[in-house]
């Protein structure tokens, strides 16, 4: 009776547990239930606290693109896309742009620095001649044109025919009479010829802007030379600095030489040669003084 006692016991230890094995045992899975949440809140957080190089190498390691290779390219594609859709050169890529020792764009263009030096060949003077429309003739409006090269050959010179009739030919200092204009060249037609031999040229001009105006043409800044606002032509003709000079007024006391005389009216093709002798008389130092500094 005892043996079978004792091993009734023993079978009942061997399938039955103990009350502290089932509490250990359910300790121990819950401590690892716990762990595994504890192990996923630390990847979580070391994936918010990367640094860019870690960043980079996790990227790396993945043959994945960071988050920060990917806004670069969006950024570039952008740049890109806008470049090619105001002109692109044929090798696609981007013009260099030169900065100053402060790190910032430079004002003086490549093409400020002394372009007819050497190369007469990128410099035409300008004189055009304007006529009266509208009511009494306040409006000026192109009726002349004459453009010469470095040495003073004339390049273009042709009488157009305003787009408006004229009430005012202003004979006395235009030139210009009726029929002067009954042939003419019409003005879209003379506005594409002149435009195609100023392009990419130093422009010279006295008092350059109503040309412009007359024109309806904006050339750019750096390729611009005005004779009636430059210092240095003032000083040595013996005026004020700042002085408004006309280009008669130039001319006598430069080179002695009288021009816009008679009842015949101004001739833009004379004015426009002794533009460009004045422009050449001073040269060197206009091209001095707009040519950027070294640093």
């Amino acid at each position: 009776m005892s043996d079978l006692l004792l091993n009734m016991s023993f079978s009942e230890d061997s399938t039955v547990p103990s009350r502290k094995t089932k509490k250990s045992g359910f300790r121990v899975k819950r401590n690892v239930k716990n762990g595994s949440k504890f192990a996923g809140r630390q990847n979580r957080w070391s994936q918010k606290t990367l640094r860019p190089n870690q960043e980079y190498f996790q990227g790396a390691r993945s043959n994945k693109p960071s988050q920060s290779a990917q806004a670069e390219a969006l950024i570039r594609r952008h740049m890109e896309n806008n470049h090619f859709r105001k002109g692109a050169n044929k090798n696609n890529t981007f013009p260099k742009q030169k900065f100053t020792s402060a790190g910032r764009p430079s004002c003086h263009p490549s093409s400020s620095r002394r372009p007819c030096s050497g190369v007469p060949s990128k410099c035409v003077a300008i004189d055009c001649e304007m006529v009266g429309a509208g009511a009494k003739g306040h409006l000026s409006l192109l009726a002349r044109c004459s453009v010469v090269s470095y040495d003073g050959d004339v390049m273009y010179d042709k009488f157009i025919k305003p787009a408006m009739a004229v009430t005012n030919y202003r004979t006395r200092w235009s030139g210009i009479r009726a029929r002067d204009l009954v042939n003419a060249t019409p003005f879209h037609q003379a506005r594409k010829e002149i435009l195609k031999l100023l392009e990419g040229k130093v422009v010279i001009g006295h008092a350059i802007h109503n040309d412009f105006k007359c024109l309806q043409y904006s050339h750019p800044t750096a390729l611009t030379r005005d004779t009636s606002c430059s210092p240095a032509l003032n000083l040595k003709a013996g005026f004020q600095e700042k002085d408004i000079v006309s280009l008669k007024r130039l001319t006598k006391a430069l080179f002695d030489r009288d021009i816009q005389v008679g009842r015949m009216g101004h001739s833009s093709v004379e004015d426009a040669q002794a533009t460009m002798e004045l422009y050449k008389a001073v040269e060197d130092e206009w091209e001095q003084r707009l040519a950027p500094r070294k640093p």
